[in-house]
């Protein structure tokens, strides 16, 4: 199937992005949040992310207003999934909350639509559930920020019809993407990765072995990354990090997963990376730990 016209369900750093990258590529794109005021947030953000392509010489000022006209910002779901071939849903990462979503679109949606969740990775088979066409359900996870970052982790879940691949797989190649399949399961691949490491990171902190500074200024120097496993957690978010290793240890029953304590002390603390209203990640929090 050939998708002509995108519901993006989200307008925050990921839904925004990703409404961009689509009407972009020529795609006709409802973006739909629950107030006003998040739709507007995410309409700013869009324009910044245009003006930085036009200084940068990758677009025309002439294209931005046809970019932006390609999206219909709103809060009526009705209105931005109305005929369209795809839904991409971009809300926080909570099963129940993905599945109240999923089993309205699905009542909402034409028959042909197919259903993707940007989920890191809770599983397309439970999201899946919460429907009655479980074959045109999929995971779609981008990568921030999504109009620079070239993976698609594509996860077909249990039921998932090779058709509904395939057409998710042609649309992220139109899109300027690398799609690159994964197999369903807490984590897929790059979550699960991500979150080993980091959780290996802070215990090897806990256990002395080298610093915050000095493990970041090795991966990059050493792994040749563009930012350490430290810095990384902090763009994340910490309590991002602790929610996700919690479900990984929780739907695997893996040690490795547990969440270790000075990650939770400084989630509790209001430590949580760079994100409005937290105190700063772990660089600002050990500042204050020295100067005590």
């Amino acid at each position: 199937m050939e998708v002509k016209r995108i519901g993006v369900l989200g307008a925050g750093l990921m839904g925004s992005g990703i409404a961009q990258v689509c009407a972009q590529a020529g795609f006709e794109v409802g973006m739909r949040d629950i107030e006003d005021r998040f739709v507007q947030n995410g309409f700013d953000a869009i324009k910044k992310s245009l003006q930085r392509l036009v200084k940068g010489g990758k677009i025309k000022q002439e294209d931005v207003e046809k970019i932006l006209g390609r999206i219909n910002g709103t809060t009526d779901l009705k209105e931005a999934i109305e005929d369209v071939d795809l839904v991409i849903e971009a809300a926080p990462e909570d099963l129940d909350l993905k599945k109240r979503i999923f089993k309205e679109v699905d009542e909402l949606c034409p028959g042909h639509t197919i259903l993707a969740s940007n989920t890191s990775g809770l599983m397309i088979t439970d999201i899946a559930s919460a429907t009655k066409r479980p074959d045109k359900v999929i995971g779609m996870h981008w990568f921030n920020p999504p109009p620079i970052m070239r993976l698609i982790e594509v996860v077909k879940g249990a039921l998932t019809s090779d058709e509904t691949y395939e057409s998710v797989r042609e649309l992220s190649v139109k899109l300027g993407k690398e799609p690159v399949l994964a197999a369903d399961g807490p984590g897929f691949f790059t979550t699960r990765y991500i979150n080993w490491y980091a959780a290996e990171t802070i215990r090897l902190l806990e256990s002395g072995v080298a610093g915050i500074k000095e493990m970041d200024k090795m991966c990059r120097l050493g792994f040749g990354w563009p930012m350490g496993p430290i810095e990384l957690m902090d763009l994340v978010g910490l309590d991002t990090i602790v929610h996700t290793l919690d479900y990984l240890h929780r739907e695997t029953g893996d040690p490795k997963y547990a969440p270790p304590l000075t990650l939770k002390k400084l989630v509790k603390a209001g430590y949580i990376g760079r994100k409005p209203g937290s105190k700063g990640g772990f660089y600002e929090y050990f500042k204050v730990r020295e100067k005590a």
